[in-house]
């Protein structure tokens, strides 16, 4: 039994005895219990697909019938309401002790004073198994302010095989000329080469990875002083864009959202960039099914073609605990059963996503890799070993930055010249800086 087991359930015994009066409320100041001594721990899970809400209820059931000391309440929160319940609940003082918090939130939130030091409560060996580039993604100082769930590369080069076999290629493009050569030579009739992103919205935060491969930094940098959006690598990120779009290799209106692989799963495209959770969109439409018979993944290519150069980023999801909740030893205990201990609940959970997401832990993404299921998978090794391990984290600065940026990427791809957007960008987040006193907040 861990030292905070001891605790908790001298804790149990100690609020038991005080009289049945306390139970189900903060007793003295304490953590909320149960009516037979358990301390309650409230979790909020944002909605996700059908089976991520089935697994997250079957493990808080299997949680609550083997512990003695702690009894998890869980609720799904619709993500269209979950920013509105979560400030309510914050400003009412009635937070969640636990609840589902994505990369790029984890830094601001710890800024702030929001969330729980995880390494107060949990064994230092489930940090260990964090992989090595997703440790900074939930880490400040010392501390880990988040125990990570799952990570999904933004950016998958998702190409039809039998359309490249057709055109004479043999193999996906390395770079960004080969990527270009390669559309031109797929465009055919009503088939266009290629697919990304076209809206500043979607640009917004689909070319992060982008960013960093031909700058090897994003537009804000160091402390968050001033712009980066003039240095002159980023011209050739906005060329990208400017020559797939201008000479119409790709479709001239947003009709899908970056989100939707549905330009090529409608076999209008032969290569599209999405996100790895364009596995289950493809795989899971039987009018599709042709489609995805002949579809093959790979990296983005490097601006050079070096494959070690970031092409994605990596969202995903983790467990936070609140700074402020009553019961973060309980609700630490909870995370820790949950995603830092038994490697076979978090196989059959990515199992279940039919490999469109991927682990956090190195241990997990070893037992997923032996599994016979992954052994039939044609696209999981691609994805952990040449993308994930390359992958940067979201940035954690403000949106505004990334949409101003993102707003001279699509001026130029739309044939705007291209030195001038990204001046514009440049002048644009300067602006943000300044008004948002974000100077010397970053590093």
């Amino acid at each position: 039994m861990h030292k905070r087991n001891s605790r908790l359930m001298l804790a149990a015994v100690a609020t038991a005895a005080a009289g049945t009066l306390l139970a189900g409320c903060a007793g003295g100041g304490g953590a909320p219990t149960t009516e037979d001594g358990k301390t309650k721990v409230i979790f909020w899970q944002q909605q996700f697909e059908d089976y991520q809400q089935a697994w997250f209820k079957e493990q808080v059931k299997e949680f609550n019938e083997q512990s003695d000391d702690v009894q998890v309440e869980l609720l799904v929160v619709p993500a269209d309401t979950w920013d509105q319940k979560l400030k309510a609940a914050q400003a009412a003082g009635k937070a969640p002790d636990v609840k589902t918090t994505n990369y790029g939130n984890i830094k601001p939130m710890q800024a702030n004073g929001q969330l729980a030091d995880l390494t107060e409560f949990m064994d230092e060996s489930a940090f260990d198994d964090i992989a090595e580039n997703i440790q900074p993604f939930v880490t400040v100082d010392d501390g880990v302010y988040g125990y990570p769930l799952l990570v999904e590369p933004s950016t998958v080069l998702f190409y039809r095989t039998d359309l490249f076999e057709a055109a004479g290629i043999d193999a996906p493009p390395a770079s960004w000329d080969e990527l270009i050569e390669d559309a031109r030579a797929l465009t055919s009739g009503d088939v266009l080469g290629m697919n990304i992103a076209q809206t500043a919205p979607d640009l917004g935060w689909s070319s992060w990875g982008l960013q960093y491969n031909v700058a090897g930094d994003l537009p804000l940098r160091g402390d968050w002083s001033e712009a980066s959006a003039d240095d002159p690598a980023y011209e050739d990120l906005a060329l990208l864009y400017q020559t797939l779009y201008q000479e119409k290799l790709m479709p001239q209106e947003a009709t899908y959202p970056y989100a939707d692989c549905s330009f090529f799963g409608e076999g209008k495209v032969a290569m599209s960039a999405c996100g790895s959770w364009a596995l289950g969109q493809l795989s899971q439409n039987p009018d599709w099914a042709q489609v995805w018979e002949n579809t093959n993944v790979a990296p983005f290519p490097s601006h050079n073609g070096d494959p070690t150069l970031p092409t994605s980023t990596l969202g995903g999801w983790t467990l936070t605990v609140d700074s402020k909740s009553k019961a973060q030893e309980g609700a630490a205990e909870f995370v820790e059963w949950l995603l830092a201990d038994d490697t076979e609940r978090l196989v059959e959970f990515f199992t279940a996503t039919g490999f469109s997401k991927y682990p956090a832990r190195t241990s997990v993404t070893e037992a997923v890799a032996a599994t016979e299921e992954a052994g039939a998978s044609p696209f999981l090794a691609t994805i952990t070993e040449q993308i994930v391990p390359f992958a940067k984290a979201e940035p954690a600065y403000p949106w505004d930055v990334s949409l101003a940026f993102a707003t001279g990427i699509e001026k130029a791809m739309r044939g705007g010249d291209i030195p001038a957007a990204m001046a514009e960008a440049q002048a644009a987040i300067d602006d943000i800086i300044e008004k948002q006193k974000l100077a010397g907040a970053g590093g």
